[in-house]
């Protein structure tokens, strides 16, 4: 059996987050599952949790400015593209050290929620519109051994009050089930 994530010592722990969300009274609903590193992992282990799934991807760009992506979990990016609605200079995936650093988690953990961890506010943050028009979204809580429910405005609530200052992105129509990017355990995409 896989091993879940683990938070940077120093960082935010789960238990951290939870108080946080308890102190903004915002609700969440958290289930756990084995490890999901993959969105088809991630499938498969979540079972039929009714509401929008989604992926968080960490960017690094040309001038070493960082964003931190919230996508519909079958978006397929076009990478080139989503440069130029963000006005980065050319997006690359930041490096593992990158996300331990600047989001105190482990790569396969990326999600919203380690912004918690980005206490100078150094990272930008692109919310992809189809995730904000959803109902409930589901992220990782830190590790990748659970799923937490979010409503969107609950979701963008707690990133402000975090200090950061999103921007949402149309991205066009999402991707069938069948043709998402599958996520690796070593880059900074999760499924959660």
């Amino acid at each position: 059996m896989k091993e879940p994530t683990k938070t940077m010592p120093g960082m935010a722990t789960p238990d951290d987050l939870f108080a946080r969300l308890e102190a903004l009274d915002i609700e969440t609903e958290t289930h756990s599952h084995p490890p999901a590193y993959t969105v088809e992992e991630s499938r498969g282990l979540r079972g039929d949790l009714p509401g929008t799934h989604c992926k968080t991807l960490l960017f690094k760009d040309k001038k070493a400015a960082l964003w931190l992506c919230v996508v519909e979990e079958s978006r397929r990016l076009n990478i080139r593209a989503l440069s130029g609605a963000l006005g980065a200079a050319r997006l690359s995936f930041a490096r593992p050290e990158i996300v331990e650093k600047y989001l105190g988690i482990e790569p396969g953990a990326v999600t919203p929620f380690a912004l918690i961890n980005d206490t100078d506010a150094v990272i930008n943050v692109a919310l992809d519109s189809d995730v904000m028009a959803a109902e409930i979204t589901y992220f990782h809580p830190l590790t990748n051994d659970r799923s937490t429910a979010i409503a969107p405005a609950d979701l963008l609530r707690f990133i402000e009050a975090s200090g950061h200052r999103p921007v949402t992105v149309d991205l066009g129509p999402t991707a069938t089930a069948d043709t998402s990017m599958n996520i690796h355990p070593k880059t900074c995409q999760t499924a959660g």
